[in-house]
């Protein structure tokens, strides 16, 4: 997974708070492009693509969409309906979204447990490829615990999905910022990794901790496993 093929990734972010702008930070330290967007407009964001350097732009988030080989979405819930469709078709994109009614309102479906947030999210892009990543961590662990491939003390993190090539895509990529992947399932199992959840945010030590602890493989799957509904 290391080499030239990794350069020329252009991952483009819809929404740029913690997350967002911990993973394109991630994302340019491992030498990918990166296209910031937000609701609010470029120019909102230009302080934090020049921080970020040479390889980071902001655009609108239509312009995003349409310029990323990955698109993470990071929006909260109650923002999908506004996504620009038509651009994610055929894209990969990795929604890093959690639900709160509090900030969100309620949502039926997702409060009677008919849907996860993320086959919510497709049901506004539908011919987009989802992958649920990075919605289990706190964004200052994700920033400490990234590690180069083959450390002895390298991070998992879960990811679920429908589409193969897509969980491949988006494995590839984590790879390449610093982290390895336990396969989650499909979107329908993505409950698991919800707010609240064993595997949400716990396992990687308390948000007082800023440094964050180190989780392998198994302790990630037990956590997954032991999720209830």
């Amino acid at each position: 997974m290391e080499g030239s093929e990794n350069m020329t990734t252009t991952v483009a972010f819809i929404g740029s708070g913690n997350i967002g702008s911990t993973v394109a930070r991630l994302a340019i330290e491992a030498g990918h492009q990166v296209v910031l967007s937000n609701s609010r407009g470029p120019e909102t964001l230009a302080s934090t693509a020049a921080e970020l350097g040479p390889r980071a732009s902001a655009a609108t988030s239509g312009e995003a969409a349409a310029a990323g080989d990955i698109v993470v979405v990071t929006v909260p819930v109650n923002a999908f309906p506004n996504l620009p469709a038509a651009p994610l078709a055929g894209k990969t994109v990795i929604d890093t979204c959690n639900y709160g009614p509090e900030r969100d309102g309620h949502i039926l479906e997702l409060d009677n447990k008919a849907l996860t947030s993320s086959e919510l999210l497709l049901r506004y892009i539908p011919d987009a490829m989802v992958v649920k990543a990075f919605n289990n961590i706190f964004f200052k662990h994700l920033l400490s615990l990234a590690r180069p491939a083959g450390a002895a003390d390298r991070s998992y993190l879960p990811i679920a999905g429908d589409s193969a090539p897509a969980k491949e895509t988006v494995a590839e990529f984590i790879e390449s910022i610093g982290y390895s992947v336990v396969d989650a399932g499909p979107l329908a199992d993505s409950w698991r990794q919800a707010t609240g959840t064993p595997v949400w945010g716990t396992p990687y030590g308390p948000f007082s901790n800023e440094k964050g602890q180190p989780v392998g493989e198994d302790a990630i799957r037990a956590a997954l496993a032991t999720a209830t509904r």
